[in-house]
């Protein structure tokens, strides 16, 4: 994955957004005409400080030790707001309402420190056919003090939605850990049905199919499901301590995690790396695979 080359207009905030306020707009206008290519804006916001009292709450939320460096998931919440700044926006293809969150993809330089300013970039790339929709990505870049230490790709599936017919790569796409890491059980988690909302309450995702079983039905799952993202920390938590200070973590969602079960966590290690799988305690219904790789 590499960055855009175009050049973006810069939306400079002074604070980051309220994001129940960009959810409820974004539900009010989701059947008004919207523009049919992506803004070219990256949203921008400086000089941000974590607050430790929160990121001790993610990490607890998310099976984290509270150390001095930023859990490689934490920055993703840091950029969270900005991708919806964008995505709420009718200057956005896609209406917000509905988009699933499929893949993501995380490059960690180097360990950052929870007291280190930062600034966080956020702008949207490859608008592309996919055969049950359209896809997107929302890249995030974060720096400190102009040096770039984190990178984050989201891509997101407009179920569908047509904008024409993909090509054979899109059709394809790369997908990591195609061996689905047959390796050991080292983990079986009680996922309990407030997961949803704790999750929500430390990352500002309150997308109501993590919190709402009536909303989440809405949208066609039989009760409310994890975000995906808790379900990616919760696995490299699992990993702590064994990881390098430069990687990067590639992970496919797969098939819902719905509150609550019981998922469990299988991993291997490979020369290149590391391969996480987590499913459905019974069966063969998987949720996610990840690859993890030095960089």
């Amino acid at each position: 994955m590499t960055a855009t080359a175009e050049v973006l207009d810069q939306v400079v905030l002074a604070e980051p957004p309220r994001l129940g306020r960009l959810y409820a707009r974004a539900m009010a206008e989701s059947r008004m005409p919207r523009s049919a290519a992506l803004p070219a804006t990256e949203v921008v916001l400086d000089d941000v400080h974590v607050d430790v009292e929160h990121l001790a709450a993610y990490d607890e939320v998310c099976g984290f030790r509270l150390t001095d460096a930023l859990p490689a998931t934490y920055p993703h919440v840091l950029g969270f707001p900005l991708q919806m700044q964008l995505m709420a926006s009718r200057t956005f293809p896609l209406a917000l309402p509905g988009l699933v969150h499929v893949r993501n993809t995380i490059d960690v330089e180097r360990p950052v420190r929870w007291d280190e300013p930062l600034q966080v970039r956020v702008h949207a790339e490859e608008l592309r056919a996919h055969p049950k929709g359209t896809q997107v990505d929302l890249v995030t870049d974060v720096t400190a003090s102009g040096e770039p230490v984190w990178t984050g790709h989201s891509t997101y599936l407009a179920r569908g939605v047509s904008i024409g017919t993909p090509s054979d790569d899109e059709v394809v796409g790369p997908d990591p850990a195609v061996d689905e890491a047959g390796g050991r059980a080292s983990a079986v988690w009680r996922v309990p049905k407030e997961t949803g909302r704790r999750y929500a309450a430390v990352s500002g995702d309150v997308n109501p199919i993590h919190l709402n079983p009536w909303a989440a039905k809405a949208f066609g799952f039989p009760r409310a499901i994890a975000h995906g993202m808790w379900a990616k920390a919760r696995c490299l938590a699992a990993l702590e301590g064994r990881l390098p200070d430069a990687f990067r973590v590639d992970v496919s969602f797969r098939k819902p995690l719905l509150l609550p079960s019981t998922a469990e966590l299988r991993e291997s290690r490979q020369d290149d790396g590391w391969r996480m799988r987590l499913s459905a305690r019974r069966g063969d219904l998987t949720h996610l695979l990840a690859a993890i790789t030095p960089l």
